[in-house]
């Protein structure tokens, strides 16, 4: 009996880089038939380029998942929490993060 808990385990492997994680503010997401592309970016005020900081390519029913998890994790943060806020942008998104717009 106790073989057949130990089969159904992952042993699951953090290195400390990894840990550390990448700070992303925009997600661009992409698909085909067969696979969804999440793109992560950083955006920094007042810079007009951006680099993707990480890619996760998952297959369709992985990505479902993945949307299940999150509402999930949203739905029970926010009975801790409180209702998250959201800003809804007219289009794309927010270039000066919420400050003034500058001028010349």
């Amino acid at each position: 009996m106790e073989n057949e808990n130990n089969d159904n385990q992952i042993n699951i492997e953090l290195s400390e880089e990894i840990a550390e994680g990448i700070f992303s503010n925009l997600a661009i997401i992409t698909h085909s038939n067969t696979e969804f592309v999440l793109d992560f970016i950083r955006v920094m005020p007042g810079v007009p380029k951006a680099k993707v900081k990480s890619r996760i390519i998952l297959t369709p029913e992985h990505a479902k998942r993945l949307m299940s998890a999150m509402q999930d994790n949203i739905e029970k943060f926010e009975s801790i929490n409180g209702r998250i806020k959201t800003q809804e942008e007219p289009s794309g998104f927010p270039m000066n993060f919420g400050g003034p717009t500058a001028q010349a």
